[in-house]
């Protein structure tokens, strides 16, 4: 069984937004299909399927941490031989959607209605 913490990351990574205690109710998980159908799932897993679903949280959380890790390079154009990748942090970004979709895909869940909420660009123009 996932731990609330898990559950959040689990959430948030799928692109459903926090709902508090879920016990109100005004914005509750029992109201909304999708989130009552997450809900079950996360609690009556195999423990195969818990453990294939921790394995993506794994990678998908340190794919956001590398996103981070980009900015160490954002202050330098180049130095000596090494030359910053322009688009890095959306190839990044990339990567980190891709695993978002396939954990979706792998729950057999679509994707939250936060999952796409952003306010900047991460296309890759090759």
């Amino acid at each position: 069984m996932f731990t609330d913490a898990e559950k959040v990351k689990l959430r948030r990574f799928m692109g459903y937004p926090a709902y508090g205690e879920g016990n109100n109710q005004f914005q509750s998980w029992r109201y909304f299909t999708s989130y009552g159908t997450l809900e079950f799932k996360f609690n009556h897993m195999t423990a195969d399927e818990e453990a294939e679903t921790r394995s993506f949280l794994t990678r998908i959380q340190t794919l956001y941490d590398d996103i981070f890790g980009a900015r160490a390079n954002m202050d330098t154009a180049s130095a000596a031989i090494w030359t910053r990748n322009p688009i890095e942090v959306a190839e990044r970004r990339a990567l980190y959607d891709m695993q978002r979709s396939e954990l979706c895909n792998f729950l057999g869940q679509p994707r939250g209605p936060h999952f796409g909420g952003r306010s900047y660009n991460t296309q890759i123009v090759i």
